[in-house]
């Protein structure tokens, strides 16, 4: 009796695999981008060419190659390839693959490259795990990572390989390889005869933001949307959902856009602040991150030649708290500008760093005794607070004694500026700082300007 439900024919993993597997470049005459790493000529060809492998570490963003180039290297090599998980792959894992790869080397003259994806992932112990193996050249390391390795990787695995950096493919890149993949009878979408409008190719490259992965990704999808055979921009819109986002709140691009922000306001350019802060926003970092940022900023490279930059960058955290976002974000872009606009100064910065700096290499003598606190009387018959001039009864309320320990008299930390309110403040520091070399008062003219 033939059966309602026949078996589903198994489909080929040509069939199953996503496009942007299926699309991986054979050779590295089909590798797309990083002509610095793989154009003629270059170093890294050249190696991969003449078949002498070293370690490598291959830091990018996703989807610019990173695991395509390493495994054309081990196809280049013809050595055995050991994928090892970062997620899942313990320390009895790697020394099973160094074991293996140890026991091919010795009876068949065959390399073991041991590649590991976001290398990152692997804590110490488990990078430390490949150290020896690294070292002898019973492996070749290869891992990929899309953090720094500088932080990320341990300092003598970093040490034993060679950093590759690969950049976000460019606009022209990723245009070819979907113009490709249309056009692949054997292994892209050229059997569906299909056809995408110019302005919708632009809004696909536009959008898959250099990562190869996404824009293939999104044209399957919007294989899969068309009904017609035409791929228009509503179709690609669909398809794409979201502009792709190499943004990771705990990773590079976090530091880095919080870095770009923190320099965008110190150089005073309101624009780029603001698309620095909107593109954080947009991606999710913590508002409240920003905030104490904002104030940071506030306080190092605006200080007192804008007192009310404080006042701001502190009311823009509060703002935040009590709102929340989306709203919370208006007093974030209102707080940016106004930094960014501020006259600017690092004079207090560099002054409670040169403080600190004194309080770590110098003596902490004890505290001058006319400045101590005396409670008691046993206190006050120890000599503590004798002597101490109370600048209120001065003439102009200052003080003429010296306050700092005796090793430290005359030190100087904090220079103000010419710019904005330290203008003033240079000033009336000129007075004091005048006054009480002399012992008199000096500073109503000063006073008197204000």
């Amino acid at each position: 009796m033939e059966s309602l439900f026949p078996a589903p024919q198994r489909k080929s993993q040509r069939q199953v695999a996503p496009l942007a597997e299926r699309m991986r470049p054979r050779s590295l005459d089909e590798f797309v981008g990083q002509e610095h790493l793989v154009g003629p000529e270059s170093v890294l060809r050249t190696m991969i060419e003449q078949d002498r492998l070293v370690s490598l570490l291959l830091w990018g963003p996703p989807g610019c190659g990173k695991t395509t180039l390493a495994r054309l290297i081990a196809e280049q090599a013809r050595a055995r390839v050991i994928s090892l998980s970062a997620v899942s792959a313990t320390v009895a894992d790697i020394r099973r693959a160094v074991q293996e790869a140890h026991e091919r080397l010795a009876r068949y003259g065959q390399r073991t490259i041991v590649f590991v994806d976001e290398i990152h992932r692997f804590n110490r112990a488990q990078q430390d795990a490949l150290l020896p193996a690294v070292e002898d050249g019973t492996i070749v390391f290869i891992g990929a990572t899309t953090e720094n390795p500088s932080f990320e990787v341990n300092a003598p695995l970093l040490s034993r390989c060679h950093v590759v950096v690969l950049e976000p493919l460019s606009d022209e890149a990723i245009r070819t390889l979907v113009v490709r993949a249309l056009a692949d009878h054997e292994r892209g979408l050229g059997e569906l005869n299909l056809r995408i409008e110019p302005a919708a190719l632009e809004l696909l490259v536009n959008l898959a933001n250099g990562d190869a992965r996404r824009a293939l990704n999104t044209l399957e999808l919007a294989a899969t949307a068309t009904r017609n055979g035409i791929i228009t921009p509503e179709v690609v819109r669909r398809a794409a959902m979201r502009r792709a986002s190499v943004y990771d709140r705990a990773g590079d691009a976090h530091y880095d856009a919080i870095s770009a922000l923190h320099k965008s306001i110190r150089g005073s350019d309101p624009d780029a602040s603001l698309y620095w802060l909107a593109r954080m926003l947009e991606h999710g970092e913590d508002p409240l991150y920003i905030a104490r940022r904002l104030v940071r900023v506030a306080t190092e490279d605006v200080g007192l030649a804008d007192p009310h930059a404080l006042v701001v960058a502190v009311a823009a955290q509060q703002a935040v708290h009590f709102v929340g976002m989306p709203e919370g974000a208006l007093a974030l872009a209102e707080a940016a500008v106004y930094l960014a606009l501020a006259p600017k100064s690092n004079a207090l910065y560099r002054a409670y760093s040169a403080a600190c700096q004194d309080v770590v290499e110098s003596r902490n003598d004890p505290v001058p005794l006319h400045l101590r606190n005396a409670p008691t009387k046993l206190l006050r018959e120890l000599g503590w607070g004798a002597g101490y001039q109370y600048p209120h009864e001065e003439p102009d309320a200052i003080g003429r004694q010296e306050y700092l320990p005796q090793r430290l008299r005359g030190r100087r930390y904090y220079e103000p500026t010419d710019r904005g309110w330290e203008a003033r403040l240079r000033e009336r520091l000129a007075a004091i700082r005048a006054g009480r070399g002399t012992g008199s008062p000096s500073l109503r003219s000063a006073e008197g300007q204000e």
